[in-house]
């Protein structure tokens, strides 16, 4: 009879051990998994970052010798500062990278990626790139050499989330900023080039000058499309920003019922919005 206790009392003991194993061993997060994958998949921001680096190829058929003098020394500032812009977006793409993977049930590898982190950026006032979104970028390289160098396996997505929140969300605040920028410098370009044709148009009314016109008015047409569905992208690109801060704020407010129905949902909900903006940025 003691033997038969020993026996039962082992096979307990083996059930109790194999049910610790199971939950230390890979989770999926399906919906915490499919916002990190949306976030990262977002796009917009790197677009219309290479466009603010190149405004000055499309603004210098337009302007005088005296405007040109000036626009050349906008065009070095923005493209000695555009490395560190794309930096800050290709961390948080990384990191929502990692998320989705530490949030799945499959093993990984990113150590190749550990190369994408940039050495550091620089302060920019004219930017509007602050200290503290330096330090942000600095904490979040650093967060993510540990874990992918570690190259361990379903530690916690709530440790990850813990120790990332913060600095997502001023890297993210400094995309925001840097969008707006982008935004303000799009509609200066606007009302340079639009403005000449504003202005010289209405003066063109000698018979001999009615083919150039005509010429001018549909070059005119064409460009201001053009800017109509570039503003429409920047508002696409702050709104798809915006939702990813939030996002990832209710998961750091919500660590430990990630599995909870209705975070769940609130997930389901932000990574469906997520999508729908990156659609509306891939169209024309």
């Amino acid at each position: 009879m003691l033997r038969q206790f020993s026996i039962r009392l082992a096979l307990l003991c083996a059930l109790l051990l194999a049910g610790c194993a199971s939950t230390g061993g890979p989770v999926s997060l399906q919906e915490v998994r499919e916002f990190a994958d949306a976030s990262a998949r977002l796009g917009g921001y790197a677009e219309l970052a290479r466009r603010y680096r190149d405004t000055y190829e499309r603004e210098q058929p337009y302007l005088s010798p005296v405007a040109d003098k000036l626009a050349r020394e906008n065009d070095a500032k923005r493209r000695a500062v555009y490395d560190d812009f794309i930096a800050i977006q290709k961390t948080l793409v990384l990191y929502m990278q990692t998320l989705s993977l530490l949030a799945g049930d499959a093993r990984y590898d990113l150590s190749d990626r550990i190369d994408d982190l940039g050495n550091g950026l620089k302060a920019n006032t004219e930017s509007g790139l602050q200290q503290r979104h330096i330090t942000a970028y600095t904490g979040m390289t650093r967060l993510l050499t540990r874990v992918i160098a570690s190259g361990y396996q379903n530690r916690s997505v709530e440790t990850m989330v813990r120790d990332g929140d913060a600095d997502v969300q001023t890297l993210l605040d400094a995309m925001i900023q840097l969008t707006r920028l982008y935004y303000k410098t799009n509609e200066n370009e606007k009302k340079t080039i639009l403005g000449i044709f504003d202005v010289e148009i209405p003066f063109s009314t000698r018979n001999s000058d009615r083919m150039l016109v005509t010429l001018a008015k549909v070059h005119y047409l064409n460009k201001a499309t053009e800017y109509k569905l570039i503003d429409r992208r920047y508002e696409l690109a702050l709104q798809g920003l915006t939702k990813v801060a939030l996002g990832h704020q209710k998961m750091r407010e919500n660590l430990g019922k990630l599995s909870n129905d209705e975070v769940r949902r609130l997930l389901a909900n932000y990574g469906r919005d997520l999508r729908t903006i990156r659609d509306g940025l891939s169209g024309d």
